[in-house]
């Protein structure tokens, strides 16, 4: 819920994050009188232009009366299908109506379609099924369809009778086991070397609730361009919209999945031999697997690797954007869905606190720790105050290595190293677990300026010691562990490449 003018348009980035990473949700806005719209009045903003772009549906509410039908629609149609935002934008004098609303019992529309989910047809998956039981090199790629639709334990069920590994997109982390042996974790431009391998050496790449987007795919014309494609999604608009396929189908992943593990069952179903794939990919796991060097410094994967340690994987993970968005998703492994909470779509700096906040408010018996960067954590550290106001015990991790990482890394590799407003210290005097005197800002003192505990880390004998504190802490906390900004994130395929100019050290 925002006011009109500025509350209403800070809320844009929310919304188009939302919309990206098809995360269901309703935002109602302030609008000015209804007399005054389109006269440049106070605060006045075309919210509901403004928006268009990139919401499921958005509302200007005129008459009162139409409120409890819009919000019941609004709900609905943010959950339906292919989740995703809508707004109700509400003009003052609307807001200061009174009335007794009734709300419809059931929600319709005049096209019926909007409210219909697509089903698979029984003809088309026995199509799957041949396809799978022809190959020799089949691969499921994964997407955050599968959480969205409820579906893990359909997945997982049709991975294990199929005997078909899974290797999954960032948004799609924990719908499938990441211990299992069927697992090639997530695989992309920072993904593990084998997943990667793995789609690029597929005769069959079954898609499943994910979408094609560059920085899975790199040079797009070669991606996978080994494989039939078979790309299941309930999202028309999806299909051969960034990689033509073999086999669209239309459909809700849970039923398509529920329905081919039932058609595995009934038909006697055997799986293709795929040992000599399955030893190959087990040799390429083995081979490259996520790794760092260990130097005189703590090391942000080091961090990320102790704190999984200590929370035994059972925590809910939220990031900002950046390196350690990365390394997060490397380091930690990820064996549930909804344990893996960032913005990936649209990549918007400053989301991990503030998700870190819902995400405690919703599961408060869970660890939720935001790994985050210095330079994302900065762009919403007022939300402190909501931690400490609203007794939300929510940890903040800060790799902090006092530039904007993942953009140093870029101008490392591509730029000769040209420095672009990346240094968030004094570039004179940069601090760093070398130079600690130098260290800018100073985020414990912050953190205690908002009543909330906190704690720099410079030395490795005091990392242990000081995550454990942070994890016993009855309430929010905030550890600074101080990383050399000279690391990158690796395996990496260039923006545009392809799986064969993969940078793997």
């Amino acid at each position: 819920m925002a006011t009109s003018g500025p509350g209403a348009t800070n809320l844009v980035s929310a919304i188009a994050d939302a919309y990206m990473d098809s995360i269901p949700l309703v935002s109602i806005t302030g609008q000015v009188y209804s007399k005054f719209i389109g006269k440049a009045a106070f605060q006045e903003t075309d919210f509901y232009g403004m928006t268009l772009p990139v919401v499921k549906h958005s509302y200007l509410v005129m008459d009162a009366a139409e409120l409890p039908r819009i919000i019941k629609e609004a709900f609905h149609l943010a959950r339906s299908g292919r989740p995703g935002p809508v707004v109700i934008d509400i003009p003052k004098d609307v807001q200061q109506a009174r009335l007794c609303p009734v709300f419809p019992s059931t929600v319709e529309f005049a096209n019926p379609t909007i409210a219909h989910t697509p089903e698979a047809s029984d003809d088309e998956l026995k199509k799957v099924l041949e396809l799978i039981a022809d190959a020799k090199r089949p691969i499921i790629y994964s997407g955050g369809g599968i959480i969205s639709a409820e579906a893990c334990e359909e997945l997982r069920s049709f991975a294990r009778a199929a005997n078909i590994s899974v290797a999954t997109t960032l948004m799609g982390v924990g719908a499938f086991p990441e211990d299992d042996e069927l697992s090639l974790h997530w695989f992309g431009m920072h993904g593990a070397a084998y997943g990667n391998w793995a789609v690029d050496q597929a005769d069959l790449v079954l898609c499943l609730g994910a979408r094609f987007d560059d920085r899975i795919t790199g040079n797009v014309d070669k991606f996978a361009e080994k494989a039939r494609i078979v790309h299941i999604d309930i999202d028309s608009s999806e299909h051969n919209k960034n990689k033509q396929v073999l086999f669209p189908i239309v459909s809700d992943i849970k039923y398509a999945l529920g329905r081919l593990n039932e058609l595995i069952a009934s038909n006697s179903f055997t799986p293709p031999d795929t040992t000599a794939w399955h030893e190959q990919l087990a040799t390429w796991k083995k081979e490259h697997p996520f790794t760092y060097a260990e130097g005189p410094h703590i090391t942000s994967q080091e961090a990320i690797k102790v704190l999984y340690e200590l929370t035994d994987g059972d925590a809910v993970i939220t990031t900002g954007v950046g390196q350690h968005q990365m390394w997060a998703a490397q380091f930690y492994r990820f064996n549930e869905p909804r344990r893996y909470i960032s913005s990936l779509g649209l990549g918007a700096m400053g989301f991990g606190y503030p998700a870190a906040l819902g995400a405690k408010v919703a599961a408060p018996d869970k660890h939720v720790i935001d790994i985050d960067g210095d330079g994302s954590f900065a762009m919403n550290i007022q939300e402190l105050a909501t931690a400490k106001i609203e007794k939300i015990n929510a940890k903040a991790l800060i790799l902090n290595n006092q530039h904007l990482g993942m953009v140093v890394q870029w101008e490392d590799r591509f730029y000769d190293s040209i420095r672009g407003n990346t240094v968030l210290g004094d570039q004179n005097d940069i601090g760093g677990p070398e130079n600690p005197d130098a260290l800018y800002p100073d985020f414990v003192k912050i953190a205690e300026g908002y009543g909330i505990k906190g704690r720099r880390v410079i030395k490795r004998e005091d990392l242990r010691e000081a995550m454990q504190e942070m994890l016993d802490h009855d309430g929010p906390y905030v550890l600074d562990v101080i990383v050399p900004y000279t690391e990158h994130v690796m395996p990496m395929i260039p923006a545009g490449k392809t799986v064969n100019e993969m940078i793997l050290e």
